[in-house]
């Protein structure tokens, strides 16, 4: 199998992206908001957003190796329509050779997307806000832009994941080099367009929404809940799984409207966005309920990927600040 590494090479020059300033007024500080706030005044800089960029790696990694068969039975009901006990018997016919079929490009691409996710977000947050309080309107402007550095990176690894997960493609293209063949032989513009970044206008409304949905009500929660005398990590347990769940269903409509585009592969018959979410409509039958077929597993997934990320995320910070408070 070809190294993963070879993804690497048409991101490289998507990354030169800045932040951009959005003010708005400031919230009251709640004791959680105080350890926020002297946190990122006394170490602007320094090891925790270098922790923040590590954590989020780490903690992307486990849950996507944990939720993957979770995942993949989603697909195929997005894919197919299938009911939950259909998609799971499509599976265990394939067998169990090819029941992980598909994880490496989705295992690299949500390690890099927790890196990039929480390291750029606090990045973007102190840049906006150096001192703090961050206002509402601070956590909404470096969620969209941690989204955008999202979608613009990651985006190629999860065209070639949806194609690699489509059971239809599996004669065609058995492994990733196959895929990446096929993207390579078109022209500069129909490698982009067709091949690496197909859906891609989906996905960065998808992901800059998504990442600012969640980091701005992420927190107003976790501190509500914190009054409460729970343990410090139930909060953030609670607040990651609720944040993510709510955010996914919002934007369901548009996980399933990039996945059959992704899955769609050959420049001669592809079809626009337009067309592809008239197609999307039209073969669900003009049916709400039918485009959110999978959305109960979509909730599980969330619920243990985003509530256990969050979770590994507020401990470090705690952490972090003890230890700045000990050598102190």
């Amino acid at each position: 199998m070809v190294s993963l590494t070879s993804f690497l090479p048409p991101l490289a020059s998507f990354f030169h992206l800045y932040p951009v300033v959005l003010g708005m007024g400031e919230e009251n500080c709640s004791p959680r908001k105080q350890l926020q706030h002297k946190t990122q005044t006394e170490a602007p800089g320094k090891s925790w957003h270098s922790q923040a960029y590590t954590l989020g790696a780490i903690s992307n990694f486990m849950s996507t190796f944990l939720t993957f068969p979770i995942y993949k039975v989603v697909f195929r009901q997005q894919i197919h329509a299938l009911a939950v006990s259909e998609a799971v018997r499509q599976l265990w016919h394939e067998g169990p050779q090819c029941f992980y079929r598909g994880i490496y490009p989705p295992l690299l691409s949500k390690t890099l997307q927790g890196t990039l996710l929480f390291g750029t977000y606090d990045s973007l947050l102190c840049s906006l806000c150096p001192v703090g309080p961050h206002s509402l309107g601070h956590r909404w402007a470096a969620g969209l832009m941690s989204g955008v550095v999202e979608a613009v990176a990651l985006s190629p690894f999860e065209r070639v994941q949806n194609v690699l997960q489509d059971g239809r493609k599996q004669a065609r293209f058995p492994s990733t080099f196959s895929i990446l063949k096929e993207f390579n032989s078109y022209g500069f513009w129909g490698r982009m367009s067709l091949g690496y970044y197909r859906g891609f206008w989906p996905v960065l409304v998808r992901n800059s929404l998504g990442s600012a949905l969640y980091f701005s009500f992420k927190d107003p929660i976790r501190d509500s809940l914190a009054e409460q005398g729970l343990p410090h990590w139930v909060p953030a347990l609670v607040s990651g799984s609720v944040n993510g769940t709510i955010t996914c269903l919002v934007l369901y409509p548009l996980i399933v409207l990039v996945a059959n585009m992704q899955s769609h592969i050959g420049w001669q018959s592809m079809p626009s966005l337009w067309a592809s979410a008239q197609d999307l409509w039209d073969t669900r039958g003009r049916k709400v309920l039918l485009i959110y077929r999978g959305g109960s597993l979509v909730i599980l997934r969330s619920s243990v990927t985003w509530g256990l990320t969050t979770a590994i995320h507020d401990f470090l910070q705690r952490k972090s600040h003890s230890r700045k408070e000990q050598k102190d």
